[in-house]
């Protein structure tokens, strides 16, 4: 089993990882932590999260909490997503600024869904001033998550978003403000709340509704004139259809 593991071929080492889990045995557990710091293939290290959620937490937890200060960024990132699978409320005290704070991206997201998921609920307005620190990093998929984050939070984050929406950075307004559109309809993609939320901040409140307004207004005229243009036509074509007709009963 423990060859298996770290087998060249990722599908063997997948299967060995759902072996592990499906018999779960204490011998594994030091496997299972390393392979997850070092595994190249998600879908197996999300098999590893999982085989170790199968172990008791008793033994499972305290060797995970080793892994969230290794200087391995891969080892940091597995160990908090398997917190996030085990969910032990009581494990919310291990999650620190400097993980939601993370210099590598992948570790810091990790960090924020994790911390979203154990947080009690009299620390999460706290949670959410923490996280707005890091409103306009990284790259589209890390202001995805973050934004993703702050809306599970739920209604804590009102009063934070209002107050980041202002923010001088236009970046970290924006972003704020997209996930304020997000908090109000998740439906919306984030794309074109981004898009929406930084014409907002470049042109200011007032005026991105007033050009809103102004296209919704001049969308509207369009369809009308369009409406009346299909209507004219139909009527130029109703005489002629009888003109047509009616030469044809004389012939």
């Amino acid at each position: 089993m423990i060859d298996a593991l770290s087998a060249e071929d990722s599908s063997v080492r997948l299967k060995a990882a759902l072996a592990a889990g499906s018999n779960p045995d204490p011998v594994f557990l030091e496997t299972l932590v390393e392979r997850c710091a070092v595994e190249p293939d998600f879908f197996v290290r999300d098999m590893l999260s999982w085989a170790l959620t199968r172990l008791s937490p008793e033994i499972t937890l305290p060797r995970i909490r080793k892994e969230l200060d290794s200087e391995r960024n891969q080892a940091r990132s597995q160990a908090l997503h398997t917190l996030s699978k085990i969910n032990d409320k009581s494990t919310w005290a291990w999650i620190t600024r400097d993980m939601l704070r993370d210099a590598d991206d992948e570790v810091a997201r990790t960090a924020w869904r994790v911390a979203v998921v154990l947080a009690p609920e009299d620390e999460r307005k706290g949670l959410a001033e923490e996280l707005a620190l890091q409103f306009g990093r990284g790259d589209r998929n890390v202001q995805l998550s973050l934004s993703r984050a702050f809306v599970d939070l739920g209604e804590v984050i009102k009063p934070v978003l209002e107050k980041a929406a202002n923010h001088p950075d236009e970046d970290v307004a924006a972003h704020a403000r997209a996930t304020e559109l997000l908090r109000q309809n998740p439906e919306t993609g984030f794309d074109a709340a981004i898009e929406e939320a930084k014409r907002t901040v470049r042109l200011g409140p007032d005026r991105a509704a007033a050009a809103e307004a102004a296209a919704a207004e001049a969308a509207s005229g369009t369809r009308a004139g369009e409406t009346a243009g299909s209507a004219a036509a139909a009527g130029q074509t109703e005489p002629a259809d009888r003109a047509r007709a009616a030469e044809s009963a004389e012939s």
